[in-house]
């Protein structure tokens, strides 16, 4: 029966080579990008004269998942036709279909499969369509997508927002309901946001996403990152900001367990173009 034993090693080892490929770490590389919505009186810097250069930039770096703010419809067929690689996840933030702006998903059609994905708004309704919360002078959004790595199955949940610019209350409660929601989807899962959360890191709002009592435990890639690039700022308004008066409002959350690798700002122009009145800003993490 020696034979016997040794073939049941040999499947046992198998077996266990087979779980440990389906657990091994990934690099993502993530970007978070408010796009800036089309304003004609924006002139030069109007979504027609650097939608192009958004698109270059976007087919250089490349990203695995990509969360973007302020997109209206017309221009998220722009990036969806520019970027055929990609699904997108997303919803018109005022009817919860095509009006208003998105805060839309991108992610990779050849990595990635959507095991599941939705919207819900920051508001004490979440699920009731174009819903305002709290002191908010808009709608908000939070877009988000259960993805699987075809490579070895793990799976990841991705998430997108942007907090309102007015109501203080509206941001702490926005988090909390974020927070609570992206525990509840992720369903175990490591978990990734981005957004333009119109709060600087020593904010309450920040430090409340980095609370380690809230639902879910989350670092900054923005102070975790090993190594670190690019300018100390993400909104500069077309460079009519002051430059002490600039500040870091664009996040990329990920997981306590995850290990930022890298974290860049990246600058405000591309092809000599200004991009968007926010830069983008990357991360590579391993999960």
């Amino acid at each position: 029966m020696k034979w016997y034993k040794h073939l049941l090693l040999l499947a046992c080892g198998a077996s266990l080579l087979a779980a440990c490929s389906n657990t091994k770490e990934l690099e993502l590389e993530v970007m978070s990008f408010n796009i800036r919505y089309d304003e004609p009186n924006d002139g030069t810097n109007s979504w027609d004269n650097r939608k192009d250069q958004v698109l270059s930039l976007l087919k250089f770096e490349d990203v695995d998942l990509l969360g973007t703010q302020e997109v209206l419809h017309h221009q998220l067929l722009d990036i969806s036709a520019g970027l055929p690689d990609y699904t997108v996840v997303g919803v018109g933030r005022e009817d919860g279909f095509l009006k208003g702006e998105y805060s839309a998903i991108l992610f990779k059609k050849d990595r990635f499969d959507l095991k599941d994905s939705g919207t819900f708004w920051l508001s004490e309704t979440p699920h009731e369509l174009g819903s305002k919360g709290w002191d908010g002078a808009c709608e908000r959004v939070a877009s988000w997508a259960l993805l699987s790595d075809k490579a070895n199955k793990r799976t990841i949940f991705f998430i997108n927002t942007h907090l309102d610019h007015v109501g203080e209350l509206a941001r702490r409660e926005g988090v909390n309901l974020l927070l609570s929601q992206a525990k509840e989807l992720a369903d175990g899962a490591p978990v990734i946001i981005t957004g333009d959360f119109n709060a600087e890191p020593e904010s309450d709002v920040i430090q409340n996403v980095l609370n380690p009592n809230n639902p879910l435990t989350l670092v900054s890639s923005h102070t975790a990152a090993i190594n670190k690039k690019g300018l100390n700022w993400t909104f500069h308004g077309y460079d009519k900001v002051p430059l002490d008066e600039r500040q870091v409002i664009d996040y990329i959350f990920v997981s306590s367990a995850a290990q930022v690798l890298e974290y860049e700002v990246l600058p405000m122009q591309w092809e000599k173009q200004f991009i968007s009145d926010h830069c983008p800003i990357l991360a590579k993490i391993k999960l």
